[in-house]
């Protein structure tokens, strides 16, 4: 059955991301409180996306813009396109830099979509938004923790039965649990002003690992669920990592550099996602942190995942530093 549509616009607030937290690659992630704020309305016809903030000027203003795919996609699960629509970006998220970006556009597109149509909820439930979403991602490390908030173990499942996988992910696809952060955990992100591309980075890994490193990096992975949400004493010890940073290392030096410099200091510091931001999830000496070329930002874990709701953005909103949120 074609859908049928909202007339006003909505509105979906989207949290930056840090996925892998070191051993935890392609299955832990963290939503921080760093945000884009995307609006979209069906329109009499075409297609035209404003971009204020982060990737302005760079990013396609039509059919090809992330969101607007996502939104495309979505439309032809829910049975057919909207005459036209109008999307509006206000991006604080840094592109291409290992915070998710890509992973919040194409959450923001898949959420939009379903909020325009007016039985969407009904016809597209989270656990689906979730398997499109990682299914146009490519992997739902990034886009879990984007979708539910705080910190979350994503998985992909074969078809039922195939894998003995249960939960959300059983008949199927992505699946994620959301678990609670303990209040210990002081997430600061250091932002390079260098770029890097995650399909560089997915380049330099082997086909194949040490054994041991492989077990090593699953008993740390164990260890950090612990510590992220409930001994954050161990996150040190339980963010070392042995199958992607060191591969990865050539790649981004400075990160390397910086990233070994904060842990000969005793910071629990992983390159956030595929890089080249660097995430400590315990406090950072003033002495340690980076200098030229480096952004540092003291983020809280965001708690609340993808938000929607009716309206355009409202002036304030439209000004990134203005509307920019320090929790």
């Amino acid at each position: 059955m074609r859908p049928s549509f909202l007339s006003e616009p909505v509105r979906v607030r989207v949290p930056a991301t840090s996925a892998n937290l070191g051993p935890g690659f392609d299955t832990l992630g963290l939503a921080l409180a760093l945000y884009d704020d995307v609006s979209a309305r069906v329109a009499p016809a075409g297609c035209h996306v404003d971009v204020t903030g982060q990737g302005a000027g760079e990013l396609p203003t039509d059919d090809g813009h992330l969101v607007v795919r996502a939104m495309r996609a979505t439309f032809d699960l829910l049975g057919g396109q909207p005459t036209g629509l109008a999307v509006e970006c206000v991006n604080r998220i840094p592109q291409a830099r290992g915070l998710g970006s890509s992973s919040a556009a194409i959450v923001a597109g898949v959420t939009l979509a379903r909020a325009l149509v007016v039985d969407g909820d009904q016809r597209f439930d989270d656990a689906a938004v979730l398997r499109l979403a990682a299914e146009l991602e490519g992997h739902p490390d990034n886009v879990a923790p984007c979708l539910l908030g705080g910190f979350t173990i994503a998985w992909t499942a074969g078809p039922q039965g195939s894998d003995g996988a249960g939960g959300a992910g059983a008949g199927g696809g992505a699946g994620a649990c959301r678990l609670e952060v303990a209040p210990g955990v002081q997430p600061t992100v250091l932002v390079p002003d260098e770029r890097g591309l995650t399909s560089e980075a997915r380049a330099a890994l082997p086909a194949v690992v040490p054994h041991a490193d492989a077990a090593r990096n699953a008993g740390r992975a164990a260890l950090l669920v612990h510590a992220l949400t409930a001994a954050p004493e161990l996150l040190f010890t339980a963010t070392e990592d042995r199958l992607h940073q060191d591969y990865r290392a050539p790649g981004m030096p400075a990160t390397a550099a910086v990233l070994a410099g904060l842990r000969a200091a005793g910071v629990a510091a992983v390159v956030s996602g595929a890089g080249p931001t660097i995430l400590a999830l315990t406090s950072i000496p003033d002495e340690h942190l980076p200098g030229m070329g480096w952004a540092a930002q003291r983020l809280a874990v965001d708690v609340a995942g993808a938000r929607v709701d009716r309206g355009r953005l409202g002036h304030a909103e439209r000004d990134p530093v203005a509307a920019g949120r320090k929790s």
